[in-house]
């Protein structure tokens, strides 16, 4: 089996000629750096010890001031690079994980706060940024210049090269100590931020609920407490860096003081060795530590970037799911088109599923749709209609059992053909920001012209509520624009299945809450749909009911029996108990 490799080996795997121009740019700085410690040393030398004059030291401090330049410019660059780095890296992560939310089977579509999935594509992403643009930069200039700067001091005195060689590496192992602290905490926070931003996105769209029912303040109180989570967790990765950072310049003031101290004694007690000399070694022992402390500090951030990444990662494996399933041949896709093109037939064998471990579940024994039916699946509320219509649809994976589509199992077709040819009306659609004539559009699947959409409209009995508009079908509606009725809505989701054509038509009871008189209305559409497919309808009304090929009552998660509407009356008492109901209530 082919080993994953991380998000960030995939990123920096990308951008190898980077890291590469990184490693070259840093190796000349680390020459720059050594090359303006000696010059200084040099005319510090020739002016106060040698008392040489101005004039002859001008070429000199002039080769200085270019070198001193050539270290910024190359400083500069290595920023520029992580820059760099950091853009292509966050533009990859947020398109990967756009494109793995669109692409993502129904299941995983269906999972999780999308607060929490906005604020993983978002901020985490954005995180990100200083482990390209900080640590990445820092850790190759760690991996070059100290080296180097050690080497040169090892030449120059190498007691201090010695002194330099075993305290840093207590500076490097402090900073893997905490590094391992801040990714652990950086993800904490990360999931306290998911979570905030989901509570206060659900809190936004239900605020006019939680106003009519006066709960708005303990909303507000738990967006609290949520936010109050997230500043915990942000609080406690300060309080790691700022301890961090006290550390790191107590080890460094340390290390450089025993390299002075040594220095002293060799100049000026045991005389054993001249002023330019030590001069230059105190001047790269403050630049070798000053690398490694600019490396922790960037390592804390890193880490705490690989905690943001580290949630991106976890996402996209979530969502990956669908690269899983059987992938089909182009012949294969062929076929699984050819084989929707008519109304398919459905069988459920022996089907169990789960919400959860003490939930909610469902049995069905074998169940067969044959091709063109019209089902209708009944029972009280709670007994698992909208559930068994979820499997059906592919919305849920069953624990158990299998789910055939012409003899094929349904987690072998291939999702995207699939839903090209199904369309699944719910109680409350939902419309787009966006014109009348845009949200039907949007059933089609592909570029549709307005003959067709009006047609759709027509055939969906909308085209006479359009036409009382004074924009007729470019009427915005959705947010922000005209509130729709509950029968306008299922008159629209029905024009985007007019224009789909699917072949599979699921209902998961779509006049509910409608008065009588729209609800015939409706049906006659929908009955003139249902003409060219196979058509399972959640119901609850007897003139719903009624007129199906055959009757699924649900109990409890079981399929109780099944039948049509005349069968059933004789030999279920519970389904003739529910059609009574409805006959004295005037629902019939």
């Amino acid at each position: 089996m082919k080993k994953k490799t991380s998000l960030t080996a995939q990123q920096l795997s990308a951008q190898r000629n980077r890291l590469v121009y990184l490693a070259f740019i840093s190796l000349a700085l680390g020459i720059a750096i050594a090359g303006q410690a000696a010059l200084l040393a040099e005319a510090v030398q020739r002016i106060f010890v040698e008392s040489a004059s101005f004039p002859s030291v001008a070429g000199l401090l002039g080769i200085l001031l270019a070198v001193m330049a050539t270290r910024t410019l190359l400083s500069y660059g290595n920023g520029v690079i992580g820059l760099r780095m950091a853009t292509t890296a966050k533009t990859n992560m947020r398109t990967a994980v756009l494109k793995n939310f669109f692409q993502s089977s129904m299941p995983v579509t269906l999972r999780g706060h999308t607060g929490g999935k906005v604020s993983i594509a978002l901020d985490a992403v954005d995180e990100s940024d200083g482990y390209f643009s900080q640590y990445m930069p820092r850790m190759v200039e760690a991996a070059v210049i100290p080296i180097l700067l050690l080497i040169v001091t090892f030449t120059l005195h190498a007691n201090s090269g010695f002194i330099m060689l075993f305290t840093a590496p207590f500076i490097l192992i402090f900073m893997i100590l905490v590094g391992l602290k801040t990714k652990k905490k950086s993800e904490e926070k990360y999931s306290q931020l998911a979570e905030f931003a989901g509570t206060f996105l659900d809190s936004l769209q239900g605020l006019v609920t939680l106003k009519i029912f006066g709960r708005a303040n303990r909303q507000e109180q738990e967006i609290e407490r949520s936010s109050l989570g997230y500043r915990d967790a942000t609080m406690t990765i300060l309080r790691i860096a700022f301890t961090n950072t006290f550390m790191l310049e107590s080890i460094v003031m340390l290390s450089i003081g025993i390299v002075a101290l040594e220095l002293a004694i060799q100049l000026l007690v045991l005389k054993s060795m001249s002023f330019h000399t030590a001069f230059l070694v105190l001047l790269l022992v403050p630049e070798f530590y000053s690398l490694l402390k600019n490396t922790g500090t960037a390592f804390h951030s890193g880490r705490t970037s690989m905690g943001a990444i580290r949630k991106v990662e976890i996402i996209l494996e979530e969502t990956n799911d669908r690269n899983d399933q059987m992938e089909l041949t182009e012949e294969g896709r062929a076929s699984a088109k050819e084989l929707l093109t008519l109304p398919p037939s459905i069988e459920l064998d022996n089907v169990r599923f789960q919400y959860a471990p003490g939930s909610f579940e469902l049995k069905v024994g074998p169940i067969k749709v044959g091709t063109g039916q019209n089902i209708a699946i009944v029972g009280r509320s709670g007994s698992g209609k909208t559930t068994l219509l979820h499997l059906i649809s592919g919305l849920l994976k069953p624990k158990s059992g299998a789910i055939l589509v012409n003899g094929t199992p349904l987690s072998q077709k291939d999702e995207t053909i699939w839903f090209e040819h199904i369309s699944y009306i719910t109680q409350h659609p939902y419309i787009f920001a966006g014109t009348f004539a845009d949200n039907i559009a949007i059933g089609a699947g592909r570029n549709v012209t307005r003959e067709e959409i009006e047609k759709a409209a027509e055939e969906a009995g909308l085209s006479g509520v359009a036409a009382k508009l004074e924009q007729g079908l470019d009427t915005f509606v959705g947010e922000g624009g005209r509130g729709l009725s509950g029968g306008e809505k299922q008159r629209l989701s029905l024009a985007r299945a007019f224009l789909k054509r699917p072949t599979l038509i699921l209902f998961d009871e779509p006049t509910v809450g409608l008065d009588l008189r729209t609800e015939r209305v409706l049906q006659r559409s929908i009955a003139a749909l249902a003409s060219t497919a196979t058509m399972i309808t959640v119901a609850h009304r007897l003139y719903t009911i009624r007129h199906a090929d055959n009757i699924l009552f649900m109990d409890h998660g079981t399929l109780v029996s099944s039948g049509n509407h005349d069968e059933l009356m004789k030999r279920l008492p519970s389904y003739a108990e529910m059609v009574d109901v409805q006959l004295k209530g005037g629902l019939a």
